[in-house]
């Protein structure tokens, strides 16, 4: 890991024993979020989380890039309407005072 918040893309593919290319798909695809230093790949610290979701995803439910794509889409609609219902019962409960 470097002082600046990221991750080598091949350290973290053979920690979590996960090909290159399964991390170079899911940026290809507007997944996740690469940077390249010096002719290199790396990872930044927030898109972990969301990645070793998708690794869960791919491996445990061997659920292939499509499907992740769906289900990643899904998921970011559905805090969308979270946080839309969260402000409209805001606004409701300063009328129901």
């Amino acid at each position: 890991m470097t002082a600046t918040g990221l991750i080598a893309a091949n350290e973290f593919c053979t920690y979590h024993r996960v090909e290159f290319r399964f991390i170079d798909s899911l940026s290809e695809a507007g997944l996740l979020e690469t940077r390249i230093v010096e002719r290199e790949i790396f990872i930044p610290e927030t898109e972990l989380q969301k990645l070793e979701k998708m690794i869960r995803l791919h491996q445990e439910l061997e659920i292939n890039l499509a499907g992740i794509e769906a289900i990643t889409h899904l998921l970011q609609r559905m805090e969308a309407l979270q946080d839309e219902i969260r402000i409209m019962r805001n606004r409701l409960s300063r009328f129901e005072e």
